[in-house]
């Protein structure tokens, strides 16, 4: 049977859509492979890593009737990489095996029986399901992600917080030393929710989420999502995505933003991240710090390491506050600034050398974003 038939960048963006989750290493082998599902004249593919299900639908020709196997994601993909993007393909069963012809090459596929792909279980009761638009969606996950714990043993870092309230969306993530808010006003009124995603489910939908500007009287595309105790669905496009939720208590973030710092300025986005990234050549491999010197006028930025090597840097700056000098982790500051790249300026706000820092977009109080001082 004739499985599919289309061009090689139908087929390759259909499997690119689902195969970030798949791992080239895994426990289960039926796990490093999608599942492929006809019916009809549709194709259905879907890709697991038990915890993060992705599907999508697409009509790629072939014999009409219906077919399930699974074949290696990561293999195909390879292959169809290797093909000019307008050259017809097709996928033919024979015998367990999946034959790719493309041209005059020709690819025969070792394969793992449907019935053994492991779907996740979907909760039985969703809440009730609202939808934003995608843009929106991924702007505040590419705002906040980078905050985002790696391995973090309070495994309720390794994630971002969602909080949907009213016509309010929040995002936060922290690893511990820093925090990134973002938050945007939405068109419709969303039921209460309040959850934490996974860092792997963040980096898909950052990855899959359209950003793109719609043209004026086009709707933007949309992204439908519904909550669970233990799990996500979000619907966009084509694509059904199932992601199971982190459990625990994400710390209360308004605690940790400061209020009130009696000291802040206002400067240039770009200069000062150019700053931090020269001064940042000659930090130490370990600590990674540079000290800032706020005084009226002038902000003096200074590293050094352990070969004796040393930078400083100035930069003119409008400020008439307190003169301070304090402490930071040059990537957790380089991350945001680099983070902002719509923005010429931010506003930073200072108390004292031991205080964390508030760095905000003046006349927005969309973003925040705290950072930790380091002793230096």
């Amino acid at each position: 049977m004739i499985v599919l038939k289309t061009t090689q960048n139908q087929l390759l963006g259909a499997l690119q859509s689902v195969a970030g989750i798949v791992e080239r290493r895994h426990t289960l082998p039926v796990l490093a492979n999608v599942l492929l599902r006809k019916n009809g004249e549709t194709v259905q593919l879907t890709t697991s890593d038990l915890e993060i299900q992705i599907r999508t639908a697409a009509t790629l020709g072939g014999d009409s009737g219906n077919f399930a196997t699974t074949v290696g994601a990561r293999k195909l993909i390879d292959i169809l990489r290797t093909m000019p993007a307008d050259q017809t393909v097709s996928l033919e069963s024979q015998q367990n095996k999946l034959i790719l012809k493309g041209g005059k090459s020709r690819f025969t596929l070792q394969t793992l029986p449907a019935e053994d792909f492991p779907l996740v279980q979907e909760a039985p009761n969703f809440g009730p399901a609202f939808k934003v638009p995608q843009k929106t969606l991924k702007n505040l996950l590419d705002q906040v992600a980078f905050a985002m714990a790696v391995h973090d043993i309070r495994y309720y870092l390794n994630g971002i917080l969602f909080v949907a309230e009213g016509t309010q969306l929040s995002l936060v993530a922290t690893d511990g030393h820093r925090l990134a808010f973002a938050s945007a006003t939405l068109d419709v009124e969303v039921p209460k929710q309040e959850v934490i995603l996974p860092r792997k489910t963040v980096i898909e939908l950052q990855r899959l989420l359209s950003d793109a500007s719609v043209p004026e009287g086009q709707e933007a595309p949309m992204i439908e999502m519904q909550f669970a105790a233990n799990q996500a669905r979000f619907s966009f496009g084509a694509m059904e995505f199932v992601t199971k939720l982190v459990e625990g208590k994400f710390p209360d973030y308004n605690r940790v933003i400061p209020k009130n710092h009696s000291n802040s300025v206002t400067l240039g986005r770009a200069p000062l991240l150019a700053s931090l990234q020269r001064t940042a050549i000659l930090t130490s491999e370990k600590f990674k710090g540079v000290r800032l010197n706020f005084e009226p006028g002038t902000l003096r930025v200074a590293s050094n390491n352990a070969e004796q090597e040393e930078a400083v840097d100035e930069l003119d700056i409008d400020y008439g506050g307190d003169s301070i000098e304090i402490g930071f982790n040059v990537t957790y500051l380089i991350d945001a600034l680099a983070n902002m790249s719509q923005q010429e300026m931010v506003k930073i706000d200072l108390q004292d050398a031991n205080s964390s820092a508030l760095i905000t977009l003046p006349d927005n109080a969309h973003f925040k974003y705290v950072v930790m001082p380091m002793r230096i």
